[in-house]
């Protein structure tokens, strides 16, 4: 995919998570600055270069029919922070820096605030708040986290 310059940043924003739902990995690589970070602030994981699609791959896996429907988009400069739900079935295995979770089957509807630093048309910096305790609530592991976990990712 080829930068277009003349996107304004909620454009460019709004094509990151088309790209990202279209599961365009090398799509969404390429919306990163050189030095770009994405940083999953439920887990403290930050992830650069190609690793960046780490988490897409992952939301993708667990949800095959992953979807982040986009509420509310604020743009201050070069600073644009999107209100969105993450929504999806659990039909494949969640990977956490805690361990798998086993498909449950059950859907999540989970709030999100992402933000994200642009630079020179690029990502520089993507933080995205999901809400953990929402999201394995609705999994149906939340009453015993300790039990749904599989083992650890590196297994």
């Amino acid at each position: 995919m080829t930068h277009n310059a003349t996107l304004t940043n909620e454009e460019l924003v709004r094509q990151a998570y088309q790209i990202a739902e279209d599961y365009d990995l090398a799509g969404w690589q390429a919306l990163f600055a050189e030095d770009g970070t994405f940083t999953d602030e439920s887990s403290g994981v930050t992830y650069r270069g190609e690793d960046v699609s780490i988490p897409v791959t992952v939301m993708k896996t667990a949800f095959s029919d992953m979807h982040r429907e986009l509420y509310q988009v604020y743009v201050a400069g070069d600073v644009v922070i999107v209100q969105l739900a993450l929504q999806g079935t659990h039909d494949g295995p969640f990977t956490t820096p805690q361990g798998s979770i086993l498909p449950t089957g059950n859907r999540m509807d989970a709030p999100c605030c992402d933000v994200f630093q642009l630079e020179n048309g690029k990502i520089k910096r993507f933080d995205c708040y999901p809400s953990g305790t929402v999201m394995f609530g609705q999994l149906g592991v939340l009453g015993n986290l300790a039990a749904a976990f599989t083992g650890s990712p590196d297994d």
